[in-house]
């Protein structure tokens, strides 16, 4: 069986969820708790540009949240 993430004659969806993560999704299966839909259905190599171009930020929204609390203490003091 080949991997259903490689196929680029296949349709899928770039993914995102609440920390602000992405991820490329093969169409044919159901979106997972705690995802929601980016782009939807698109080349396969359209979904890793919409990805790319949309996540400039690796760290989940959580530790930039916390930096910047951190930052903004320190600054204060």
């Amino acid at each position: 069986m080949s991997n259903p993430f490689e196929n680029n004659d296949d349709v899928y969806l770039a993914l995102v969820n609440d920390e602000g993560q992405y991820s490329l999704w093969p169409a044919y299966l159901d979106v997972p708790a705690g995802w929601s839909i980016a782009l939807g259905k698109a080349g396969r190599q359209e979904c890793l540009d919409h990805i790319e171009a949309q996540w400039t930020d690796m760290r989940p929204r959580s530790v930039v949240r916390a930096a910047e609390q951190v930052a903004a203490e320190a600054s204060t003091t």
